[in-house]
């Protein structure tokens, strides 16, 4: 498997330069490669916040279908690369819209205290089942631990090297 810097590296020297305004931002995991790109804001009529929202979107949906072809062609190179499946995503002024990404099915073992929590989150209506309340558990842990999570990712990064550099 390559590295961060690798991938994103080549995707950066894959994709058209007139796609975005600024260099794409590639993120990775075991089984996906994220590509999200900013869009030009479109010039919008008077009309409000709703408006320029309806805008961004539109401009975002836009980009989808004109790209389409070209994005899935430079996925299929990069799955035979690099071993994952590329998933595309697009910013535009505050819409952001994350296109063909995967929904990867994670095992775990649960005791019963933990149960019960998802089993609350289900029947008060905020989960459809316990697989929906565990994957709201996990966005509200990235939300409101994001610095802690970033140190935690970047410390790896520091341990990969210092593997790197060692023995054969």
């Amino acid at each position: 498997m390559s590295d961060d810097a690798d991938v994103t590296a080549w995707f950066s020297g894959r994709l058209p330069d007139d796609w975005f305004e600024t260099a794409p931002t590639v993120s990775l995991d075991r089984e996906e490669i994220v590509v999200t790109g900013v869009l030009p804001r479109p010039d919008t009529p008077e009309g409000g916040a709703a408006a320029e929202r309806r805008a961004e979107a539109g401009r975002i949906t836009r980009f989808r279908e004109d790209t389409r072809g070209a994005r899935m062609k430079i996925a299929d190179e990069a799955e035979v690369l690099f071993g994952r499946k590329v998933a595309w995503g697009a910013d535009c002024g505050e819409t952001q819209e994350l296109f063909t990404t995967l929904a990867t099915p994670v095992m775990t073992r649960l005791r019963q205290p933990q149960r019960q929590v998802l089993d609350t989150l289900v029947d008060a209506g905020v989960a459809r089942t316990r697989s929906e309340a565990l994957a709201w558990c996990v966005r509200l842990v990235g939300q409101h631990q994001q610095d802690w999570i970033e140190q935690l990712r970047d410390a790896l990064v520091n341990v990969e090297r210092a593997r790197a550099a060692g023995p054969a």
